[in-house]
């Protein structure tokens, strides 16, 4: 059980993604039903393509590049190209549209909830990965900004065109005409584009779709650290394997976005609660993290998770615990199968036990998964519960027979994510 942030009053906002038929329009009903009824405020930001494209817009009318002109770079063409242009200004409408929602909600009294009909990244999977970065580029943005720091969850709910065929229907969404296989396209592609995100959940077809709609409810609740009894049943859980072996090249990897990942843990002065900072970012572009691990409640592990500046992070790191190494790790992310993986690759300087460790976590609601792990990983040893490959375990400086630091108690560790 996790929870995004410690405040009394709480603004968390959530982007709900995924293909066509997928449950967006259902699942915001039931969310709002369900957080109005816990005395929340909720908020529902509309889907900016949908407000544009009812205007009379037409992807199919917007031409890609103007024709060649003498003079004229190919980048120069593709800025003036109106598809392009079209992407840009959704992109900037989309975040003053969700910026005055956001304002709203932090200004609001009561505990807010705030449900985005698809966010910024989802603008990527319409356009090539140089245009993407051009537009970024050209505007002071980056990728880090849109989908790590600007959301406190992602929730990908797969289309009915993957698992639950007999059910995708295009007759009631005045927008949808995509048939099929074009749907399965588009739900990929809304997926990949929030590959990444620290707390991304997909919900996939696995289940019936009452079943789908509480589990995609019971996610958002771990993480906010609300207790709803036996009102969602499910059996969500995260896995940890040990993965031996040598690594297979890139290029075998689905598409994947690589993390720079530091942690440190910090002194605590209850022995039962643990405290860590995270630092996770691409390209000089970071996020930051403070984790707080409590004791179980109702039989789950508690771990409250705030956001922080970065000024906030380096007046924290002064409490760095000099019994606990610095963890630094390469996290790759990926998707296989609607199946989310991370991948932790640990690096020096570390404690020697870490040297070559190399862990896959996922998070699911699947009695077994031995059918969905990654192909390309050929040796893989399920750890999940091993206190042995507790991060908590594996960072502390001291031998384990020679310390009485070591902690027995985090079988209940899948109920959370790192």
């Amino acid at each position: 059980m996790t929870t995004m942030e410690t405040k009394e009053k709480r603004a968390y906002k959530i982007v709900l993604t995924g293909g066509p038929c997928g449950g967006k329009t259902t699942g915001q009903s039931r969310l709002c039903t369900f957080f109005e009824n816990l005395g929340w405020k909720v908020f529902r930001v509309p889907e900016t393509a949908t407000v544009l494209l009812s205007g009379g817009i037409k992807f199919t009318d917007l031409s890609e590049d103007e024709e060649s002109a003498d003079g004229l770079c190919h980048r120069c063409l593709v800025l003036r190209g109106e598809a392009f242009k079209f992407q840009e200004n959704l992109l900037k409408t989309m975040i003053q549209i969700e910026n005055t929602f956001f304002a709203l909600g932090e200004s609001c009294t009561r505990n807010c909830l705030i449900i985005c009909d698809r966010g910024a990244m989802d603008a990527s999977a319409f356009i090539s990965k140089e245009k993407w970065e051009y537009m970024l580029a050209t505007n002071d943005l980056n990728s880090v900004d849109l989908r790590d720091n600007r959301y406190n969850q992602i929730i990908h709910l797969v289309s009915a065109a993957n698992g639950a065929e007999d059910f995708y229907s295009t007759e009631d969404h005045v927008c949808r005409s995509e048939g099929v296989e074009t749907a399965r396209e588009l739900d990929y592609k809304a997926a990949a584009a929030w590959v990444g995100h620290p707390y991304f959940d997909v919900i996939d077809n696995s289940t019936d779709f009452e079943t789908k709609i509480c589990r995609m409810i019971s996610s958002i609740c771990q993480k906010l650290g609300i207790d709803v009894g036996d009102r969602l049943l499910t059996n969500s859980r995260k896995l940890k394997f040990l993965v031996r072996g040598p690594l297979p090249s890139d290029a075998d990897f689905p598409p994947f976005q690589d993390f720079d990942v530091v942690h440190n843990y910090l002194q605590s002065n209850n022995p039962q609660m643990q405290a860590r900072l995270r630092k996770r970012g691409q390209k000089g572009h970071w996020s930051y993290i403070h984790t707080i691990r409590k004791p179980k409640l109702r039989g789950q592990v508690v771990e409250v998770k705030t956001q922080l500046t970065h000024r906030d992070y380096v007046n924290m790191l002064t409490q760095r615990d000099d019994s606990h190494f610095t963890i630094f790790k390469k996290r790759r992310c990926f998707l296989i199968n609607n199946q989310y993986f991370q991948l932790d690759i640990y690096r020096e300087p570390s404690h020697p036990r870490c040297k070559g460790l190399v862990l896959l976590e996922t998070y699911t609601a699947l009695d077994s998964i031995e059918n969905t792990l990654p192909f390309f990983l050929t040796d893989v040893v399920d750890v999940t519960g091993n206190p042995a490959y507790s991060m908590f375990n594996l960072s502390l400086k001291e031998e384990w027979n020679a310390t009485n630091k070591f902690c027995h108690g985090l079988k209940d560790e899948a109920s959370g994510k790192s």
